[in-house]
């Protein structure tokens, strides 16, 4: 179970450095988008517990 994990990882970051090298401004745009999901939901996070206080 733990080799299956580990070439798992392995063939996840060669995946993620062939994406990156074949295609850098796709990989850009795929991680721009990435963190707008992350902040967009902080935001909600944070307007919900704005809301449960007030």
């Amino acid at each position: 179970m733990a080799q299956a994990k580990k070439i798992t990882l392995y063939a996840l970051a060669v995946f993620v450095l062939y994406t990156i090298i074949q295609s850098p401004e796709r990989a850009a745009e795929l991680v721009q988008i990435g963190f707008e999901g992350i902040s967009s939901a902080a935001l909600a996070v944070g307007d919900f517990m704005t809301a449960l206080i007030t």
